[in-house]
């Protein structure tokens, strides 16, 4: 890998264009965001990745369920949503329209307000996620990109540094204050 000491020297590094930074030891020195990272997270007493190597798993919709449980038991919690072609949480959610605020802390998340526990369709039945929403005190702070497009129909075709540079920036500015969960 990048951070072996054989990097970029290897026969099977031939023709890979990451090859002249690797064989430099780029790929061994620590980010320097590392550090403003920890700092920013210090708060979060646990950080849970929902992940797959496949689209259209459920990866959204398993985090906003298991954000919506977590909340409801009273618990804080933060929700990252990295999806950034297609992010479905503002959606999801109940928060379409939301945009995020900065301050002197840094970005501010999409709070869901209690509301969204006490959903009622029109037939009449209860809709909420999870619980019935009574006397519980909802903490449930949202960052996603869909915050900050101009249109939620705007499709962003990010890969790469482009990408990897997004979910930093939401790593390092994001206040999310103290928290049980990230999600």
């Amino acid at each position: 890998g990048p951070s072996s000491e054989a990097a970029g020297k290897a026969s099977s590094c031939d023709g890979c264009p990451n090859q002249k930074a690797c064989a430099e030891g780029a790929g061994r020195a620590e980010d320097p965001d590392l550090a403003l990272i920890r700092e920013r997270l210090k708060g979060v007493r646990r950080k849970v990745m929902v992940l797959s190597g496949k689209g259209g798993v459920g990866k959204s919709t398993l985090s906003a369920q298991l954000a919506f449980a977590l909340a409801a038991e009273g618990l804080r919690v933060g929700l990252l949503d990295i999806d950034i072609c297609g992010p479905s949480i503002p959606q999801m959610l109940g928060l379409r329209g939301q945009s995020v605020h900065q301050s002197a802390s840094g970005w501010s998340p999409v709070y869901v307000t209690e509301e969204a526990f006490d959903r009622q369709g029109d037939d009449g039945e209860d809709d909420s996620m999870v619980g019935d929403g009574d006397d519980v005190d909802v903490e449930l702070g949202v960052m996603s990109i869909g915050f900050m497009l101009p249109s939620e129909d705007d499709a962003v075709v990010w890969r790469g540094p482009r990408k990897n540079g997004l979910i930093k920036q939401f790593l390092t500015d994001v206040d999310w204050g103290e928290l049980d969960y990230l999600l």
